[in-house]
């Protein structure tokens, strides 16, 4: 047995080499175990050891005594952040609170993801993301809280798994650096607070790159087992976008992994069966039951979930071709892709209403990423196995980073501005990583590096704080001085006192230099700087990044204080230039004077401003001044997909803040609020009746589902344009005495953004209503066409008798005409 004593893998890296050490030793342990090694050590102390408390309290032993207590601190933080006022948002997106409301009273609408404890039809994604909300619900009943408090713990447990993966090879400064940036990302502040499927997958995507660095370490075939579940479980959550940075890994793992080549490759495939696996079971349940065994796979046209993935939420993302959906595939003025999502681009994630969700520090990522991989390029494994380690780590985030933005850069379908949380996880890592590695290395890159990218950061972050002038206009200011005083205290500081070190500094200053570069965990091989320069070089540093991390700060306190609702929110204040329906955030504004539909928005609507801001300013609205089903709504009476008149999103719905809930085109495609009155007459006899109530878009479903936890029927599902039910179903449903009432409008109550009005024009029932004021409506579904859900409705018009309650209109479907 070696009598050498046990050492983790940063302590073996970062110790000085003897000749003692450079032999090879038999009996030492192989560095394929060091990482679970280093996490099961003990102390020893009196022959016992350490207990749990300690352990947690005081860290990994190679680590500085500061960093375990910063962590649990930021931990704290960060939880605090996700869950302060959580509940104000009340059941954020109402499409999926329902789903997870029936998920948690029925174990098969909890299985398929269904929209209604009566599976009628599932929601638009497969439904991993509903499973931990549907078990809180269960456990504690529903409520906001419970369907939330999910969402943000797994905010939490994302900041922890990156911290501790960038720990590993680069020490606990870059850890906490990629950790705290993370959490203050203002679109993950936003999503880890709401109920949509992008937290989870911004999890296991995090979850994912871990395992694969953990495979580099030392080629383990186990954790690329691992990495290819976390991939599945990605994909039951979110389909095809879980796997946009399979290809980079793959690569980086079959170029950098410490084993044969053929084993890699073997390695390689395991995982992908891994993969296939983990997610394949559940569709093969899908597509082999008959239809009438399970709910209707929403958001398809057939019925079919692989329809589904490679169209809707697949290929058709990418080209804009998605059928059923709203807005997809129509171009906007001035050319270019896009379509009404928004001008494609290198620039998009930079431009108005995308930048201050995500881009704060993506330039210095960029930065970084370039920097640090031309640094350790020429490493090679057998000369220098740290830094071949921690190329490869670089290559992982960086890869990944690069993967999603240029995708998210260019897809012509469907994108939200929420979407770009996938790239805060990988942007947090490189600048972590990155600025441990620049600054530990010295040279003439400590003084040019650190300094032009806090100068950048800087001037970039006057820029997006620029674009709201009438919030906090003093932040952008203080934000671009102290930057630049940053920047020029780095270069000073770096300066003479790197290029001289070694002649002036003390043996002492030596020291106390490496024992830092071994703390840092990032090997130092730049020569020692004075005292002096060093406390300069610190404050300016600890400056820097206290200014690049301002603006995030203030957008995403902005965003724990603004109540969010409805599918399309966005992170912090107003903005000016956000583009209009769909995709744009300056369209849903209301408060600031941000403007709202500008060109290059959705061509031929009318314009004009609305209460709040300038909403519709020199801007245009829908093609061809086109309605939706379901409402009232655009200039002209157009309405919004399945939303009933004067429902959430009605122009003149008063001062909306970025996606507050109920409140002004923030809650765009949100439900509607339901009366006492309507909640009763809902109520009454619903046990009798497979579901209480029916009602065009699920949305519109949704809204009376969770106020009276009853099966309501979301007829055409999402958008109103699915294929279910069918006339002829509807009408077997309605004989055998299955629904109750058929909701065919909404009211027109105040709410917290201001009252709903009819924005100039008649409004529709249900849905139905062809040609209005301004172009051609569109009930049922898609842009212009007749579908069933236009004829559900024109059938119930015509032979049920019609009953208000609240401001609503329903029809009693036990009720004929005369």
């Amino acid at each position: 047995m070696s009598t050498r004593p046990h050492m983790t893998h940063q302590e073996r890296t970062m110790a000085p080499r003897t000749a003692a050490d450079s032999a090879p030793d038999p009996a030492a342990e192989p560095t394929a175990t060091d990482g679970p090694q280093a996490d099961q050590h003990e102390d020893r102390d009196g022959g016992a050891p350490r207990g749990l408390a300690r352990r947690i309290v005081r860290g990994h032993p190679e680590d500085p005594r500061w960093a375990r207590p910063a962590l649990l601190a930021l931990l704290a933080v960060t939880a605090v952040l996700y869950v302060w006022g959580l509940s104000a948002s009340g059941y954020a997106n109402q499409f999926y609170s329902a789903a997870v409301q029936a998920g948690s009273v029925s174990w098969k609408a909890f299985f398929f993801g269904s929209s209604d404890a009566a599976n009628s039809i599932t929601v638009d994604k497969p439904p991993a993301a509903l499973w931990p909300m549907a078990l809180s619900v269960r456990l504690f009943g529903l409520s906001p809280w419970a369907v939330l408090v999910p969402q943000a713990l797994m905010g939490v447990a994302t900041v922890g798994v990156l911290h501790a993966s960038v720990r590993r090879r680069f020490g606990a400064a870059a850890g906490l650096l990629s950790a705290g940036t993370l959490a203050l990302t203002p679109v993950a502040a936003l999503m880890f607070r709401f109920n949509n499927p992008d937290a989870l997958l911004c999890l296991l995507m995090v979850c994912a790159i871990a395992c694969v660095l953990r495979a580099l370490e030392a080629g383990r075939t186990r954790w690329l087992l691992l990495a290819g579940l976390c991939f599945g479980l990605g994909f039951l959550t979110k389909t095809l976008q879980a796997w946009l940075i399979l290809p980079a890994l793959a690569v980086v793992y079959a170029c950098c992994a410490p084993v044969a080549l053929r084993r890699r490759l073997g390695q390689l495939l395991l995982a992908g069966l891994a993969l296939v696996v983990s997610c394949g079971w559940w569709v093969a349940i899908v597509e082999l039951l008959p239809a009438s065994a399970r709910p209707y796979v929403g958001g398809s046209q057939t019925n079919s979930f692989l329809e589904l993935t490679f169209g809707y939420n697949g290929l058709g993302r990418i080209s804009g071709n998605e059928r059923g959906s709203v807005g997809g595939g129509h171009h906007g003025p001035g050319g270019g892709g896009g379509g009404g999502w928004g001008q494609t681009g290198i620039t998009r994630l930079f431009s108005s209403d995308m930048g201050g969700q995500i881009s704060w520090l993506l330039p210095a990522a960029l930065i970084l990423l370039v920097v640090a991989v031309c640094v350790l390029w020429r490493a090679r494994r057998a000369i220098d196995a740290e830094q071949a380690a921690q190329r490869a780590e670089f290559l992982v985030w960086g890869g990944a980073l690069l993967m999603t933005f240029t995708i998210f850069s260019f897809m012509s379908g469907i994108f939200h501005q929420y979407y770009n949380i996938a790239l805060a996880p990988y942007i947090a890592a490189l600048v972590g990583m990155g600025t441990v590695l620049v600054w530990r290395r010295g040279g003439r890159l400590a003084r040019i590096v650190p300094a032009a990218v806090a100068a950048v950061t800087a001037v970039w972050s006057y820029v997006l704080l620029d674009r709201s002038p009438e919030w906090l206009p003093w932040l952008r200011w203080v934000v671009l001085a102290l930057g630049l005083l940053a920047a020029l205290g780095l270069l000073l500081s770096m300066g003479g006192g790197v290029r001289n070190g070694a002649q002036d500094a003390s043996r002492d200053d030596a020291q106390d230099d490496a024992q830092e570069g071994a703390q840092d965990g990032v090997r130092d091989g730049a020569p020692a700087r004075p005292r002096s320069a060093r406390a300069m070089a610190g404050a300016a540093g600890g400056l820097a990044v206290a200014t690049a991390l301002a603006g995030p700060l203030a957008y995403t306190l902005d965003t724990v204080h603004t109540p969010k609702g409805g599918s399309i929110i966005t992170a912090g204040p107003a903005v000016e230039g956000g583009r209009g329906f769909p995709g744009g955030a300056g369209w849903m504004r209301g408060q600031g004077g941000a403007k709202g539909f500008l060109p290059g928005g959705l061509p031929g609507g009318a314009g004009g401003k609305r209460t709040g801001g300038a909403g519709a300013a020199g801007g245009q609205g829908l093609p061809g001044g086109r309605g939706f089903p379901g409402g009232q709504g655009f200039p002209g009476g157009q309405g919004f997909p399945g939303q009933p008149p004067g429902g959430p999103g009605a122009p003149g719905g008063g001062a909306g803040h970025g996606g507050k809930a109920h409140g002004g085109m923030g809650g765009l495609l949100d439900g509607a609020t339901v009366s006492a009155q309507a909640k009763r007459l809902v109520e009454q006899k619903a046990d009798q009746y497979t579901w209480a109530a029916a009602a065009i878009g699920s949305q519109n479903a949704a809204s009376y589902q969770l106020a009276t936890q009853k099966p309501v029927m979301p007829i055409g599902g999402f958008n109103g344009s699915d294929p279910s039910p069918t006339l002829a179903q509807f009408k077997r449903y309605v004989a055998e005495g299955k629904i109750h009432y058929f909701i065919a409008g909404g009211e027109r109550d105040r709410f917290r953004g201001g009252s709903r009005t009819t924005a100039g024009g008649a409004e529709a029932t249900g849905g139905t209503a062809g040609k209005r004021a301004g172009g051609q409506g569109m009930p049922g579904g898609g842009f212009g066409q007749q579908g069933p859900a236009a004829e559900i409705s024109a059938w119930v018009e015509k032979n049920f008798t019609k009953v208000t309650a609240g401001g609503a209109t329903f029809y009693d479907l036990t009720q004929r005409k005369a």
